[in-house]
């Protein structure tokens, strides 16, 4: 915890600007009106996710720099909510490649998920949510974006498992492990099965498909 103590030069007439990084608006105020100094909030806030909603990002004059009495210290915050970034295409992109673009805008690559396909560390698919996302599709900055990924192995023909009867994650996971991929879940009442389980599911078993196939599930509604 950072404790602050005015510092004062020449008999008052200048100040040492103190060190605002990491306080909030607030703190910051208290501090700077105890040290006879001015502020003023830049227009343009900034965005860490590090840092509380509101907290001093940056400063002018800098830390330290000495100044006249009542000199005004321009002040950039953290803004109250992360910025909407548009995710770009990132489809048939080699991974390496991706991992840059998302870290250059400020976004987290999250889980990679590996699908048996020819194309070996190529991203088949972006996910936001457990959701498949879109270019355009605007997500908060600092979010992390899931990345559905080739294996280089090729696809193969399975058939696929009856997942009807089961219960929503455990479809899921089975989904996952035969080698498919989790499409839509469309959640509906339905008085004959229990809510969370799967009553419908597309493709229907036993249909032949290739490996990373989509899955769609029905799954019974919960009651509200």
């Amino acid at each position: 915890m950072k404790i602050y103590l005015p510092a004062y030069t020449n008999h008052g007439e200048t100040v040492s600007v103190p060190d605002l990084s990491g306080y909030t608006f607030d703190e910051a105020i208290n501090i700077l009106e105890k040290s006879g100094l001015n502020y003023e909030v830049s227009l343009d806030s900034g965005y860490s996710t590090d840092e509380k909603a509101l907290a001093v990002l940056k400063q002018i004059p800098p830390a330290s720099e000495q100044v006249k009495n009542g000199r005004k210290i321009y002040l950039t915050l953290n803004a109250r909510n992360a910025p909407m970034i548009k995710l770009p295409n990132l489809v048939n992109m080699p991974l390496k490649n991706v991992q840059e673009i998302l870290a250059n805008l400020g976004l987290e690559r999250g889980e990679i998920i590996y699908v048996p396909d020819i194309g070996i560390n190529v991203v088949l698919e972006q996910q936001y949510q457990g959701r498949t996302v879109t270019e355009g599709f605007e997500i908060p900055k600092g979010e992390k974006i899931d990345l559905v990924v080739g294996d280089g192995l090729g696809n193969q023909i399975l058939s696929v498992p009856n997942f009807v009867g089961m219960d929503e994650i455990d479809a899921e996971f089975l989904i996952l492990g035969s080698g498919l991929r989790m499409g839509e879940k469309l959640y509906f009442k339905n008085d004959t099965v229990p809510p969370g389980f799967v009553f419908r599911q597309a493709p229907p078993s036993e249909t032949q498909v290739k490996t990373g196939e989509m899955i769609d599930l029905w799954i019974s509604a919960k009651e509200n």
